[in-house]
């Protein structure tokens, strides 16, 4: 590998100088681009105004996704084929060169001047080594500084004389300062990472990642190679990312943009599930059992014993006529709708519809002949709206998880077999509540009522989801996340060594079965691009005391980081140790116990420190950002001052979870970590 690749000119420049010339081309062929679409004239296009909006709604995206950003390469790539594509064993065939960018780029003649690097002629870019070259002579790589192009490096693959070596730009690319939202990992991308990017639509693929693995880019790259790849049926079903939290969707929102893609929504699990207002908070026990996949059987119970047989028949009067539906056969025929597991809100609109079935056929008999119109005039009458009503009432999802809440005897019926006594008593509520409105709703209160809302009406599907820091979730959140890509597949991430819930993820098997994706395949990311050697190192000591059997992540950095554990006599210490930080390149975070958090806050006034909020973005002018250790998941900042580890330890309701809370807290540094504590450090740190 040659950073600076003899040319056939004389000036050694030549080569970097064709390259940025290729790159002003490349930008004024974009540019191009834009403007012929910001050209386009709808009026003769559009039959009407639903026409024209649909139509300059999608044009208005299309000049979006042709953006270029001055700060963001175009392209980082460059592919030197042997053969022409298709053409490989054809003898003498000449190959081709292409560059590969974050979006294909054409000039007048529509000639190819950058190919999106989700296209399959760039995936040797990510995959071709000096084993398996693919057919490709040259991989270079291209280095920037802002917009400016200012390096490259060429990879010989075909030259068994060159020997394989690690690509410093790629290490320069992969520990360039954070400052910011995350960014986008196209020039990057491992060949195991591309493996499950490049994977199809048609699977579900769970990914376990330790920390700085790239689960998270992975998966936000794969939902851009699947609209690229399926963009026709992704723009119909619809494509979701659920984060854990706003902040973390907040530091995750420009990823796809950057990549050209506008359409995917983002969300958290009490978003999906927001059909009240949360206002209440379970005890942990509490909050557990209510996250238990048996409460969906007692839902589904409670729901299906509002149905009750008929006693008495139908009388449907139609002029001078009367029509006699006996009790027996309204019994089989609502027997017949609960055999066959039909949603309950969907069996009860078909109900009246049977009813009077019923009655036509006995019209028939008569020797009338009606028509659909005499169906749907005998289904609205009165006799058989209220047959309907008795038998199989109206339900309203909230109001059956408050009854099964508030009344003892009412959730002991339905919950007969499935929850104990104790049980029982753990998820009733303490004091009676009145109305759906008056009750304070919790979290886990509102995803039950999720389950319940499927029960009643079918929940939408769309065609792929991305489910973010999974191991966090309940069985029933889970199931919340599954009713939404039914017909459709999921992108599963996490890291069981990262689990803080009392009910955090125990398998990855039991997650997909929650999910309803038993055939998902599970992929391990273990090679560790982001946290430093040194850190890692120190964070793995407690992997198996929070996840025994994991694989700790192996760092592939050359540069080992920053890592010092410093102990210190009071909050005046951090805050010096933050000063020191922030005399480096990048971005900074300063982790504490939630508790600790607002003394903190006042030390750095007080010093003059500015500092933000998590989710919030980072400036030049301001750096500093003042991370309670519950919201630190997902994060990650080039520098890092955790604060008071044992603390963080404490501050958890079990020492389990605080150790996987701790390490969260140690692994959101890129280029180096000081650790400081008044106190002793916990005892599974230990050398």
């Amino acid at each position: 590998m040659s950073a600076t690749a003899p040319d056939p000119l004389d000036d050694p420049r030549a080569p970097l100088t064709r390259e940025r010339t290729h790159l002003a081309d490349s930008r004024a062929a974009l540019r191009a681009m834009r403007e012929d679409v910001e050209a386009l004239d709808i009026k003769d296009v559009a039959a009407n105004w639903v026409n024209a909006q649909v139509l300059t709604r999608q044009i208005d995206e299309r000049i979006k996704a042709l953006a270029d950003l001055s700060d963001t390469p175009l392209f980082f790539g460059r592919l030197d084929y042997l053969h022409a594509p298709g053409a490989e064993q054809a003898e003498g065939a000449e190959g081709e060169r292409f560059y590969i960018g974050r979006r294909h780029v054409h000039d007048a003649d529509g000639d190819p001047m950058v190919i999106d690097w989700r296209a399959p002629v760039s995936q040797p870019f990510y995959r071709a080594s000096k084993k398996d070259p693919m057919d490709v002579g040259l991989r270079r790589r291209f280095g920037y500084t802002g917009g400016e192009l200012t390096a490259y490096e060429d990879e010989h693959l075909s030259d068994p004389s060159e020997t394989a070596a690690t690509s410093k730009l790629l290490q320069q690319e992969i520990e360039r300062p954070r400052v910011g939202p995350m960014r986008d990992i196209v020039a990057t991308i491992q060949p195991e990472q591309d493996e499950i990017v490049r994977s199809g639509l048609g699977g579900t693929v769970c990914v376990q990642g330790g920390p700085g693995t790239g689960k998270t880019a992975v998966g936000l790259h794969r939902v851009a190679y699947l609209l690229y790849a399926h963009r026709e049926r992704l723009a119909r079903t619809g494509t979701l990312v659920i984060g854990p939290n706003r902040s973390f969707l907040h530091y995750i929102e420009q990823v796809l943009p950057a990549l050209g893609e506008l359409s995917v929504q983002q969300a958290t699990v009490d978003d999906l599930v927001a059909h009240v207002e949360v206002r209440g908070t379970d005890e942990a026990r509490a909050a557990v059992l209510k996250g238990d996949a048996r409460m969906a059987e007692v839902l589904r119970r409670a729901l299906y014993a509002q149905v009750t047989m008929p006693t008495e028949p139908i009388m449907v009067v139609r002029g001078s006529r009367r029509w006699r539906v006996p009790a027996y056969e309204l019994e089989e025929i609502v027997r017949g709708l609960l055999g066959r597991e039909i949603r309950y809100g969907a069996a009860r609109e078909a109900l009246p519809q049977r009813i009077a079935h019923a009655v036509l056929v006995q019209m028939e008999r008569a020797g009338e002949a009606p028509d659909d119109r005499v169906q749907d005039a005998v289904a609205r009458n009165s006799a058989v709206k209220a047959a309907v009503k008795a038998v199989w009432p109206p339900a309203d999802p909230a109001k059956l998880v408050l009854r099964l809440l508030s009344d003892g005897e009412f959730l002991a019926e339905h919950a007969a077999g499935i929850l104990d006594e104790d049980e029982q008593k753990a998820v009733l509520w303490a004091k009676p509540v009145r109305s759906v409105k008056s009750a304070k709703w919790s979290s886990a209160d509102a995803v039950l009522i999720d389950e319940a809302a499927d029960l009643i009406q079918r929940t939408h599907s769309l065609g792929h989801v991305v489910l973010d820091e999974a191991q966090d979730l309940s069985p029933m959140q889970y199931r919340a996340v599954g009713r939404r890509c039914t017909t459709g597949s999921a992108t599963v991430l996490g890291d069981l060594a990262q689990g803080t819930t009392p009910w955090a993820t125990r398998s990855w098997d039991e997650a997909l079965a929650h999910l309803g994706k038993t055939e998902g395949v599970i992929e391990e990311l273990t090679a560790g691009f982001r946290v430093p050697t040194d850190v890692i190192t120190y964070a793995s000591r407690l992997l198996p005391h929070i996840a025994p059997g994991l694989t700790p992540v192996a760092s592939v950095r050359e540069n080992p980081g920053f890592f010092e554990v410093r102990a210190v006599d009071g909050v005046a210490e951090v805050v010096t140790a933050c000063e020191e930080l922030l005399r480096n390149e990048g971005s900074t975070g300063l982790i504490a116990a939630d508790a600790r958090v607002p003394a903190l806050a006042e030390a750095l006034t007080a010093a003059g420190i500015g500092f933000l909020a998590p989710g919030e973005e980072t400036t030049e002018q301001t750096r500093l950002t003042l991370v309670p250790a519950s919201l630190a998941k997902g994060l990650e900042y080039d520098y890092v001052v955790l604060d008071e580890p044992r603390a963080v330890v404490d501050g958890e309701p079990d020492e389990r979870t605080g150790l996987r809370r701790l390490y969260v807290a140690l692994t959101r540094a890129v280029s180096g970590l000081i650790v400081t504590h008044t106190g002793p450090l916990p005892e599974q740190l230990a050398g």
